[in-house]
């Protein structure tokens, strides 16, 4: 039977040398599959037998010899995830780079002339020995062409031809610059790892009659909480005692706290504020909110954009070429001019210190991954940087409404009075509300909760509901009927014809005696933001905001219209639904993208269809977490401009480091084959350039509110 395990893998941060990886261990018997999470330092592995733990040995080993300097912990182990590594390299390469620069002075004195060339060799291994070690080994594996040999082999071509001291400086540079890139990818994986603080640590359950500390993972369904102020919510609940606000920020992007009192529910990860709430657990901690949130950010990385994908590919072949390149490069030119071979060869070089992808393999995949812990931070959670690729470019939106444009509950719109009746509109009001009050329907909820209480509230007896038709009770001896046209008719009593005009939305009638004297006018009134979200989503350049909806299509033309929707399709099956986003996905150029918003249940089948889907305020249904490729953890339309604004920040980044790491690259190229170029902007065009591109790709973890 097959079995997935999770490790722990420290120093590997370039997407090339993580391939070389995983396609090693996958040659290793009973492996299915491999995958390294760069940004979680993660190894994930499929085997096809139950684990056991044998196969673990030879994983390290795999991963230890195929790249030396790289471990792999257990994932239960109690060690850190921080590599050993780093703290040598915190004070180790500020100590090498001070031992190399006095020795280099010391060579320089008049004393030393005679040890000039052994006391720069030992300057050059003391700074470089750990970079010309590491290429030696990959040479012997076969590995040539990573950014080891390359700085090794130009170094020492610059030995080889007299510039010792650039040689040395080179390497020094190059040391540098690879110092503050390793500080910047960790500094940007400590970022994206605190915007996902939000697992609970400790819960406090009330067992028989006393506080009970213990993991959130070992609390039970149906379990009492007791949560304090300051405290996280450590699985999805809801309140039994207490009254408090909580703080939602984490989860949903709102800064705005929630009130919580008896019968509400509580979301997992989010913070309780002022008071002291006493809670029933509703979900165990791996089925509660928060545990999907973390697992869908850390398995986010496993989907990889095609531009991800395309720099992988690109690096490969980039190199070698450009190896090759350089190889022409010293022997061709001198073969036709006359020129010496030093002079060339030393422009060659330059070659080989520029050709290393670091800047894109690394800067990439992070600049995605900002992305993600971005819309993460403002509520908003994308299974993956395709996704996000795809969200960028939306240019047709299709809303399902209830739920959704709307707040998918109904509110009185409006009391219609008939002619001549000697009721009031309050007293018919408090007669609605009375009667009402006894149903759990939700338009006799929407009544119940409507309006002010009338001073003298009617004494009706003999309440009793008509199932599907409404309610009836008695005034003193006199009928009265809140219900449907056809509860109506079946006291044989006559609609007024002002009262029987139709209306863009479910209505209750209301009968004293033998008339028919009102009517109620309900309607599932749009959210707030709704108008405001269409706009914007046109100010972003999307060509066609649809709704299609099961209601009624007037209900849908009016709500279509109130919100400035360009097209409207009512009265459709979830089939229906299908062929009309189908039909709208073939309209579009094939670079464009549709986004599906629905409530994530309904809706599972266009969510899936669709170019992508987004299920709104669902998180923490299966099926909509399953069905959707981004969910929206709150229940704010402004999440979907916010969303596609971020995705295109998220893509322009990634653009601009593609184009910068690539142009500064060619630049400095082209300079070299005309010797205006040295070594030491070979080398910014290298480190120097991976540094600023991976700090470039720090902002998509910044959004706008």
């Amino acid at each position: 039977m097959a079995s997935e395990r999770t490790y722990t893998i420290e120093g590997v941060d370039c997407a090339v040398c993580a391939a070389r990886i995983e396609k090693a261990i996958n040659s290793i018997e009973g492996v299915e599959s491999s995958q390294i999470d760069l940004l979680h330092n993660k190894l994930r592995i499929r085997t096809d037998r139950m684990y056991d733990g044998s196969i673990d040995e030879s994983i390290f080993d795999t991963v230890a010899k195929e790249e030396p300097g790289t471990r792999v912990l257990s994932f239960s182990s109690p060690e850190t995830g921080t590599s050993e590594s780093t703290p040598n390299k915190v004070f180790m390469v500020p100590l090498r780079l001070v031992a190399t620069i006095a020795l280099v002075l010391v060579s320089q004195a008049p004393f030393a002339s005679r040890w000039f060339v052994a006391l720069n060799f030992i300057a050059y291994m003391i700074v470089g020995f750990e970079i010309v070690a590491k290429a030696l080994r990959n040479l012997l594996k076969g590995n040539v062409f990573d950014e080891n040999f390359l700085m090794t082999l130009a170094t020492v071509g610059a030995f080889a031809i007299g510039e010792y001291t650039e040689a040395i400086a080179v390497m020094a540079f190059y040391q540098v610059g690879e110092y503050f890139q390793d500080l910047a990818v960790d500094r940007s994986r400590r970022s994206i790892a605190k915007l996902m603080d939000i697992k609970p640590v400790v819960a406090t359950v009330v067992r028989n009659g006393a506080q009970v500390t213990l993991d959130p993972a070992q609390i039970q369904v149906g379990e009492l909480l007791l949560i304090k102020p300051g405290e996280k919510v450590p699985v999805d609940a809801q309140v039994v005692e207490g009254e408090s606000r909580l703080d939602t920020s984490a989860l949903t992007g709102e800064s705005l706290p929630r009130d919580v009192k008896p019968g509400d529910d509580l979301i997992s990860g989010s913070i309780n504020g002022s008071g002291v709430i006493h809670a029933n657990a509703t979900k165990r901690y791996e089925d509660s909110t928060v545990a999907n949130i973390l697992k869908l950010v850390e398995e986010s990385s496993q989907r990889k954009a095609q531009t991800e994908r395309f720099i992988t590919r690109f690096a490969k072949y980039y190199t070698p070429i450009v190896v090759g390149l350089a190889v022409s490069l010293a022997l061709l030119p001198p073969l036709f001019t006359g020129e010496a071979f030093s002079t060339w060869v030393y422009r060659a070089l330059i070659f080989l210190v520029i050709s290393c992808p670091c800047a894109l393999v690394i800067s990439v995949p992070l600049g995605f991954f900002g992305g993600i812990g971005g819309l993460a931070r403002m509520g908003i959670l994308v299974k993956g940087g395709n996704h996000i690729q795809t969200l960028a470019r939306t240019s047709v939106v299709v809303f399902d409404k209830t739920g959704t444009i709307t707040k998918g509950t109904f509110s009185v719109v409006d009391m219609q009075i008939a002619d001549g009746t000697e009721y009031s509109t309050d007293y018919l009001v408090a007669v609605a509300k009375a009667l009402e009050s006894h149903s759990n329907h939700p338009i006799a909820r929407a009544i119940a909760a409507y309006g002010t209480e009338y001073r003298q509230s009617p004494n009706i007896h003999h309440i009793q509901e008509v199932p599907g038709k409404g309610m009836e009770g008695l005034i003193d001896e006199s009928k009265v009927l809140v219900g449907t046209a056809d509860l109506m008719r079946l006291h044989n009593l006559s609609i007024p014809p002002q009262l029987s005009t139709p209306v863009a939305g479910p209505s209750v009638l209301i009968a004293m005696g033998d008339m028919v004297v009102g009517r109620m006018v309900l309607e599932d009134i749009p959210k707030q933001e709704s108008g405001n979200t269409m706009e914007e989503l046109r100010s972003l350049g999307v060509k066609r905001i649809v709704m299609l909806s099961g209601d009624e299509t007037s209900v849908v033309a009016s709500v279509a219209t109130q919100v400035g929707m360009d097209e409207y399709h009512g009265k459709l099956l979830p089939q229906d639904k299908i062929q009309h986003v189908e039909r709208m996905m073939e309209q579009k150029s094939g670079k464009e993208s549709l986004l599906f918003v629905g409530d994530g249940i309904n809706d599972a089948p266009v969510l899936a269809r669709a170019d992508i889907g987004a299920s709104m305020g669902a998180i923490g249904s299966d099926a909509a977490v399953e069905a959707s490729d981004m969910v929206i953890m709150g229940d704010g339309l402004s999440h979907i401009p916010r969303g596609i604004r971020h995705a295109r920040k998220t893509m322009s980044i990634v653009t601009q480091n593609i184009v910068f790491a690539l142009g500064v690259k060619a630049l400095v190229m082209l300079l070299g084959i005309f010797g205006i170029a040295s070594m030491w902007l070979a080398v910014f065009a290298d480190t120097g350039v991976a540094l600023l591109a991976v700090m470039n790709s720090l902002r998509a973890l910044r959004f706008e509110r």
